[in-house]
């Protein structure tokens, strides 16, 4: 099959998949879209939102249509790393045999994740890096395709343990829920206080997951979308100078390098699903403000006069 063939089945599935993915998840398209690009893309995403916005739902869903298995981790203050990648037990033969944690699977949904201490935050690292973990000496390879969808509730800070910097530059993209519109939460209400019960039907296989990640790294990309990435980034630094004014009065740090390569990524699978052969800025844009909002730390200026990363973002283009 060619790459524009490729591209073009691409684009008809990705529709199918947006139709039985909207019979459970009303609303919320955005955020719907940018998951699937993260996975697309062989990326993780970080789902933050406020208690009940389907947070959950959502990625079961989207495991359920994409045919991958799901495991769903409840991120608590007591929760232990082996609680996640397993350990070894002594079995009956007097030999130590390794039981397999959560992580073996698809995708992870990693509920409330700034709820747990950092030992066990740091447990995901490896797996979400290098798609593998180590227990007692002995390195164990994950299952392909494997993501990582973590949750956050933005409000109760109490009792939390906020993700460094270093973890949180490891989720591709920052996807925030916002609220449903008033015909939408009409038609949630309906849909969830009734018998019915839709059928999520898998469009996707995980090998098919895995040929369209392949797909997303061979889409060419013009050289002058290359240098307005990295120039973009590079503006996201206030300590560069092509750092804008509004950069330097109200960002401690910028981005990084993984931020470029991420916005090339994401574009590539943006412009893919949009019947595109090649991305171009409007792709870029189109996936920068997720990719960059948590890459980038304000500064206590721009907390107190109400500035948001949305509108800083939104002023770089």
């Amino acid at each position: 099959m060619s790459d524009v063939t490729a591209v073009n089945t691409l684009v008809e599935k990705y529709s199918q998949l947006q139709q039985e993915i909207g019979k459970v998840i009303i609303g919320q398209q955005e955020a719907v879209n940018y998951t699937l690009l993260s996975i697309f893309c062989g990326g993780h995403s970080l789902l933050i939102g406020v208690p009940g916005l389907a947070k959950t739902l959502l990625v079961n869903t989207i495991s359920n249509a994409l045919g991958l298995n799901f495991s769903r981790i409840q991120f608590t203050p007591d929760l232990m790393p082996s609680d996640i990648l397993g350990s070894e037990i002594l079995d009956e033969t007097r030999h130590f045999k390794f039981i397999k944690g959560p992580i073996f699977s698809n995708i992870i949904l990693a509920d409330e994740i700034n709820r747990t201490p950092p030992k066990t935050q740091a447990a995901l690292l490896e797996a979400m890096q290098e798609k593998s973990v180590t227990v007692a000496g002995h390195h164990y390879k994950l299952e392909l395709p494997f993501f990582v969808l973590a949750t956050q509730n933005p409000i109760e800070q109490e009792g939390t343990y906020p993700l460094p910097e270093a973890q949180l530059d490891r989720f591709m993209f920052s996807i925030n829920l916002e609220y449903p519109s008033f015909e939408e939460e009409v038609q949630v209400v309906k849909n969830t206080t009734s018998i019915t019960e839709q059928i999520v039907n898998a469009i996707f296989s995980s090998e098919e997951i895995i040929e369209v990640q392949k797909l997303i790294r061979k889409i060419p990309v013009a050289d002058n979308v290359v240098e307005y990435v990295v120039k973009l980034v590079g503006k996201t630094r206030p300590k560069s100078d092509k750092a804008t004014e509004l950069i330097k009065k109200y960002i401690d740090w910028g981005a990084g390098p993984r931020a470029s390569q991420n916005l090339i990524l994401a574009a590539k699978a943006h412009a893919a699903v949009n019947g595109k052969y090649s991305p171009d800025i409007e792709d870029v844009q189109a996936v920068a403000i997720p990719i960059l909002s948590h890459r980038i730390v304000k500064n206590y200026k721009a907390e107190a006069e109400g500035i948001t990363i949305k509108e800083i973002i939104n002023s770089l283009f």
